[in-house]
C-alpha cells in the first residue's frame, strides 16, 4: 500500500495507537464472530431458495443487469474464470487484514475508525441470515448460472448439507463487497496521494468476481453498500486540524497534521 502521504506526527501516532495485544484480540474476535456467527443461521434450505427466487425476480423488475452477462465474460477463458475463483477464495480476508495492519502502523486514528466501522457492519450483517436466509444464485436453477468454483475450481464450499464451516444461505449482504468497499474508502480518507482514488478498483473487481462466479446477486452488494453508508454516517473519521505546510517548496519549519477524534 505504497500511497504517497504526508508524514504523521510521531507524538500523535504514539498517543492514538491502541495497545497491540488488545487490538489483536478485538480483530481476531471480529473474524471469529463473522465466521462462526453465520453458522448459527444454517439450514432453512426451502426458505433460502424461496427468497432467492424473490430476489431474482425483484432484480428483473428493477431492470438490473443480468448476472449472467458478467459470468459470460469470465467463461470465455478457463484461465480467467479460475483466476476469479481464486480471487474470491483468497483475497477477502488477507486484503482486509493488510488494510487494518497498515492503518494501525501508519494511521492509528484512522485504524480505530475503520475497525469500528467494520465491526458495526459485520455485526449488523450477521442478523440478516436469521430473518432473510438467501441461497446464492449458483444454487438457483432459474438463473441459468454456472457454479464456477465447482466446475473450474478452486472452491471454498462443500455440499450445503455437509458444509459445517460456512453458511451458504447467508448471501445477503455480501461482506466480500462491503469489506472491499471499506478498504477503498478507508485508504482514500487516510491518504493524500493523487492516485488514491484508484483504490476503488478493489471493490469494483470484487463486485465483478462475486457476481461473475454466481456467489452473489447485485442486490447483495447494494445492501452491503447501504449498510456501510449508514455506518460511515454514524461513525466519523478523524479530522485534521492542520495541513502539511511547504508542499512543493522548501520550508524552514513544517507543522505536522494533528489528528482529532482518535478516541479508542
Amino acid at each position: 500500500m505504497n500511497a504517497r502521504t504526508e508524514p504523521a506526527e510521531k507524538g500523535t501516532s504514539a498517543i492514538a495507537r491502541p495497545p497491540l495485544v488488545r487490538e489483536l484480540l478485538l480483530v481476531a474476535g471480529l473474524f471469529l464472530v463473522y465466521k462462526f456467527g453465520r453458522q448459527l443461521a444454517t439450514g432453512h434450505t426451502g426458505e433460502a431458495l424461496h427468497n432467492a427466487r424473490r430476489v431474482w425476480d425483484l432484480e428483473r423488475t428493477l431492470h438490473l443487469p443480468g448476472e449472467g452477462s458478467v459470468q459470460s465474460v469470465l467463461l470465455h477463458s478457463d484461465t480467467l474464470v479460475h483466476i476469479a475463483n481464486t480471487f474470491y477464495a483468497t483475497v477477502h480476508f488477507p486484503a482486509t487484514v493488510a488494510f487494518l495492519v497498515w492503518l494501525y502502523l501508519r494511521r492509528p486514528a484512522h485504524y480505530v475508525w475503520a475497525r469500528r466501522v467494520l465491526a458495526t457492519v459485520t455485526s449488523a450483517a450477521l442478523v440478516l441470515p436469521f430473518v432473510f436466509p438467501l441461497a446464492p444464485p449458483r444454487m438457483l436453477a432459474a438463473t441459468g448460472l454456472v457454479d464456477t468454483a465447482k466446475v473450474y475450481g478452486p472452491s471454498v464450499y462443500g455440499p450445503p448439507t455437509s458444509d459445517h464451516l460456512s453458511n451458504q444461505f447467508a448471501a445477503m449482504p455480501s461482506l466480500h463487497f462491503g469489506w472491499a468497499l471499506m478498504v477503498a474508502v478507508g485508504l482514500i480518507v487516510a491518504t493524500r496521494s493523487r492516485w488514491r482514488w484508484l483504490w476503488l478498483l478493489h471493490p469494483l473487481l470484487t463486485l465483478t468476481v462475486i457476481v461473475g462466479t454466481a456467489n452473489h446477486y447485485w442486490l447483495d452488494a447494494i445492501v452491503a453498500a447501504a449498510m456501510l453508508g449508514i455506518a460511515l454516517a454514524l461513525i466519523h473519521p478523524p479530522r485534521r486540524t492542520a495541513t502539511t505546510a511547504g508542499r512543493g517548496r522548501p520550508q524552514l519549519a513544517v507543522k505536522e497534521p494533528v489528528l482529532v477524534g482518535a478516541g479508542r
